[in-house]
């Protein structure tokens, strides 16, 4: 004899999707804050946790087909690039640049070391943000008088400092650490043929291993990456990238960027506790620097990659966790930006 299935009346269903849509409400949306009203233009938001995501949303108008600018999350992304050439020993990390511009007789820029061009501490004369902004070394190499030879602009400035001696902030720097991986590349100056070198290469060391399908480079007129400055990707796909920078493990889990270059960005430069090699670290700046983390909130250990009007790739391995903000929020308003990603990173325990 078969026994018959119990009707669930209608009534009965009803009270059982009220009591679910209560419990949903009752379990907090991690990245909620991240959207409120004094958080500017956020435009997408992603945490992953273990490697799994744990929320994730797109402000109304974007989508997964959307690429986000990186702004000056380049840096993180060339600092990696530069590792490779370290890994492959085409250079070497405390020993001079070898730009040929710098080699001349009696020129003190040859003493230059690559160490600190990663650390922002090469000397070198820049004007990062200038009044009127326009007049500045960045805008005028990017969409001024540079645009068809961004390397050439910068490497003809003079040092304002003994290389080593002091930190300062330097877009121009990271696009020369970009032509430095170009000319180890190949020799050619035609601009397709060398951009095509780096896009390939990045590809090969960088992306491929992250699983990253979405990143789209731009180079200038001589064919230099903007590597301080200008590199495209989708929501995941910045959340992969965090991913690799918590253990350096490509997608099939072999080792795709050496530990010991992970550590050395990961670790206070001489003049400035909070910046590393090309990535931000969550201890304090300088005095008279504004704060680029949030010192006291979530582990010391945390780093970010940041991007200007509000990109951050937060990436904490004490509790396994990377969270992507992406938007548009002018400097003056950041700050709330700040706090919230500050507070959402420490409410989550560690080893989760």
């Amino acid at each position: 004899m078969r026994l018959k299935r119990p009707f669930v009346g209608a009534a009965a269903l009803v009270a059982a999707i009220a009591t679910s849509l209560a419990l949903a409400q009752t379990v907090p949306d991690p990245i909620s804050p991240l959207f409120a009203n004094d958080q500017g233009e956020p435009r997408a938001v992603l945490l992953l946790i273990n490697g799994k995501v744990q929320a994730r949303r797109h402000a109304p108008g974007y989508s997964d087909q959307n690429r986000f600018i990186s702004w000056s999350m380049a840096k993180s992304v060339t600092a990696v690039l530069v590792g490779e050439m370290v890994a492959d020993g085409r250079l070497q990390l405390d020993a001079p640049v070898p730009f040929a511009e710098w080699q001349k007789p009696g020129d003190p820029r040859a003493a230059i070391t690559l160490r600190q061009m990663l650390t922002m501490s090469s000397g070198l004369s820049h004007v990062e943000v200038d009044d009127p902004v326009e007049n500045s070394d960045t805008n005028q190499a990017l969409f001024v008088q540079g645009t068809d030879g961004m390397a050439t602009y910068a490497l003809a400035k003079p040092l304002e400092a003994k290389p080593g001696e002091k930190w300062e902030y330097s877009s121009l720097t990271s696009l020369l650490l970009a032509e430095l991986v170009t000319r180890q590349l190949t020799n050619s100056r035609n601009p397709h043929e060398r951009a095509k070198a780096y896009q390939d290469y990045a590809n090969e060391r960088l992306f491929k291993p992250a699983g990253i399908t979405s990143a789209v480079m731009d180079f200038d007129g001589a064919g230099t990456q903007i590597g301080g400055s200008i590199i495209y990707m989708n929501l995941d796909d910045w959340g992969r990238f965090g991913t690799l920078l918590l253990a350096g493990k490509s997608v099939d889990g072999t080792q795709a960027i050496a530990p010991d270059w992970l550590r050395f960005m990961r670790s206070s430069s001489a003049h400035n506790q909070g910046y590393g090699g090309q990535l931000w670290l969550n201890k304090p700046q300088p005095a008279g620097e504004s704060p680029a983390l949030f010192p006291g909130k979530g582990p010391d250990s945390l780093f970010s990659a940041i991007g200007h009007l509000g990109q951050w790739v937060i990436v904490s391995p004490e509790q396994n966790l990377v969270l992507v903000r992406l938007g548009k929020t002018n400097d003056d308003k950041l700050q709330p930006v700040r706090d919230a990603l500050g507070k959402t990173v420490a409410a989550i325990g560690a080893g989760q």
